[in-house]
Parts: structure tokens; sequence; C-alpha cells
């Protein structure tokens, strides 16, 4: 199987909800004073995702396609999804964030899952792998110190292993 310009398109669409998605939580969070850090690791994630928009075009045309120009679907779902995440709070839209990343590596990893992608391509590709799991780790350490912080604002205490008292 060779890597085909309708996977790499389904990857720009991903990454073009991606782009969409953390522009969304970044307004919510620069409206919020309790969230400098976080503002500042979302804004390099978006920052991330717009390089790879940029990355997947060009490639995308030099194989002779057209890129995407919108997350189509995906994009749709997503503005959902983190709407609703943000009426339960910072947990739930980080953990929408993370599912994101996580099936952008998915669509990642399926355009070099054949093995036949020009080197080129899976050098880029492992780029693009190695900046979503660096997201995704981000998003652990971030809601790791929300769910504490969420529970003191709530007036619940929590252990060191994380349960509430």
């Amino acid at each position: 199987m060779t890597t085909d310009v309708d996977d790499l398109n389904k990857c720009l669409r991903g990454e073009l909800s991606a782009v969409e998605t953390y522009r969304q939580a970044l307004d919510k969070a620069r409206d919020d004073d309790r969230f400098g850090a976080e503002v500042q690791q979302l804004s390099r994630i978006l920052e991330d995702h717009r390089n790879a928009v940029s990355r997947l075009r060009s490639i995308i045309a030099q194989m002779g396609g057209t890129p995407s120009e919108d997350s189509g679907a995906w994009g749709a779902w997503s503005k959902t999804v983190m709407g609703a995440a943000k009426l339960f709070g910072d947990t739930a839209a980080l953990k929408a964030l993370k599912e994101g990343e996580e099936s952008g590596l998915k669509d990642y990893q399926n355009v070099t899952g054949g093995g036949n992608a020009p080197a080129a391509l899976r050098s880029d590709i492992a780029a693009l792998v190695s900046k979503n799991q660096e997201h995704i780790s981000t998003l652990d350490r971030l809601m790791a110190v929300s769910e504490p912080h969420r529970a003191t604002m709530a007036g619940t205490r929590t252990d060191s292993a994380g349960a509430r008292r």
C-alpha cells in the first residue's frame, strides 16, 4: 500500500480541527486568570498544530494533490465536543483535547503503517507523531494539576492518592 494523498488530507483536516479547537480552549482560558501557565502551554501546542498544517499542505502539494481547506466533519464534531466540555469544566476540556491528539496520532500512524511511504515522508510524519506524543504528555500533566485544583475550588480536599475527602 502506498501513501495516499487522501490519508494525508485526513491528517490535514485533523490538524485544521486541532487549530480551531485549541483556539476555542485558549479563548476560554484567557478569560480566567487562574490559567496563566496553561495558556502558555496550550499556545505552544496551537503553534505546533499551525506548523503541522503548513507542513502537510506542502507535502500534499509536492505529491500533486490538493490540500484540504477546512476541517470538514471532524471540525464540526470537535466544536461540539469542546463546547460541551467547557460546560463540564477544565478537566473535561483537557480530556477532549487529549482525545483529539490521540485520534491525530492514530491517523499519522496509519499513513506510515504499511511501511511503503517514501523515507522523506516517514521522517516528516515521525516528527509530527513526536509532537502529538508531546502534546498528550503535556495534557496529561495539565489534567493532573487541574484535578486537585478543581477539588480545592469546590471546597473539598484530596489526599496524596487523589481521593476526595
